[in-house]
């Protein structure tokens, strides 16, 4: 700050109001100061300007990395930080890292604030504890760990409009890949279930095994193909699954959705390519981002004690990988 001072002619104190964004210095002047520290190469040391600060007014973010859906609330999750005044710090979950790991280090890194992305179910014990230290916020599911909230979609309704959707156009065979015990599977499973008993379809559920990610679609497609009969319809976990439902069946001769319709959940960006085109069942990132981070400020500026649990009422993007069985087939 004293070589960017001495560029500009003034004192140091003004050059800190500046890069601090502090009232009080003219706009030239703060374009002028502004310009030196560009040339001098000066970057303010946000690290030690926190460590003045009684608050750090930062929210930690816990992710994986292997999920679509995931990425895009984490892109959500800044622009909805910023307008708070809030920074973001991020830590991800990795097969050699896990969620007590992660969580230390943005506790370590004086988060205010948790929210966590894509949290195992096994957690709910250790995120009581960590809720008695600062605010936590799921996104996607509900652990019921005591004294945090939640942001996430009615998972069993996204579903049921699947089963719905696919009901009206004449099918009847409908199958499920289901997402083992990852957020949001059990409720999607059951909302497949519930869907097939109230048109009459019981009898004809059918559960495949899955996790989620593109070869779990793979090897319900291949496990589909190996049956005399393929369904008419398959509503898989999440659109990971989905494509790799699709290409599995592409490989095989299998039109979609001539032969089978396909329908996703997520409606991510993966939904939308256009070699893909899949019917998906939307679930809106960036108001769940929104919502979480509020529910942290309301926390921490607004005071509030008591537990919220947000549930969002998904919506089905219909694309072209749903039409009606061929005659006979449904």
């Amino acid at each position: 700050m004293a070589d960017v001072a001495a560029r500009v002619g003034v004192s140091r104190q003004l050059v800190s109001l500046v890069m601090n964004d502090s009232p009080g210095p003219s706009a030239p002047t703060r374009q002028r100061i502004l310009q030196a520290a560009e040339e001098l190469g000066y970057r303010a040391d946000k690290a030690a300007r926190m460590l003045r600060r009684a608050r750090s007014r930062q929210v930690g973010v816990l992710f994986t990395m292997e999920h679509p859906l995931d990425v895009h609330l984490v892109e959500a999750v800044y622009p909805a930080a910023a307008a708070l005044d809030y920074g973001v710090v991020l830590s991800a979950l990795l097969a050699t890292r896990g969620e007590r790991e992660a969580i230390d280090d943005l506790l370590g890194l004086r988060c205010e604030a948790l929210i966590l992305i894509g949290l195992s179910a096994a957690a709910p014990s250790d995120l009581a504890t960590v809720a008695e230290r600062v605010p936590v916020v799921e996104i996607g599911q509900r652990t019921g760990a005591e004294g945090t909230d939640s942001v996430r979609t009615a998972d069993a309704d996204g579903v049921r409009k699947a089963v719905d959707h696919l009901a009206a156009l004449g099918h009847r065979r409908i199958a499920h890949v289901d997402g083992g015990i990852l957020p949001g599977a059990p409720e999607r499973a059951g909302g497949y279930l519930d869907g097939m008993r109230a048109h009459g379809l019981a009898s004809l559920a059918d559960v495949l095994p899955g996790d989620y990610s593109e070869e779990s679609g793979a090897r319900a497609a291949r496990a589909l193909l190996a049956r005399e009969v393929l369904p008419s319809a398959v509503i898989t976990g999440n659109d990971q699954s989905a494509l790799g439902l699709v290409e599995t069946f592409v490989r095989a001769n299998v039109r979609v959705p001539q032969d089978v319709s396909v329908v996703g959940y997520d409606d991510s960006r993966t939904a939308r390519l256009s070699f893909l085109d899949l019917t998906s069942v939307r679930q809106d990132a960036a108001l769940m981002a929104g919502l979480a981070v509020r529910a942290a400020a309301e926390r921490l500026d607004d005071g509030r004690t008591r537990s919220a649990h947000l549930v969002l009422e998904p919506e089905l993007a219909v694309r072209s990988s749903t039409a009606p069985p061929r005659p006979g087939l449904g």
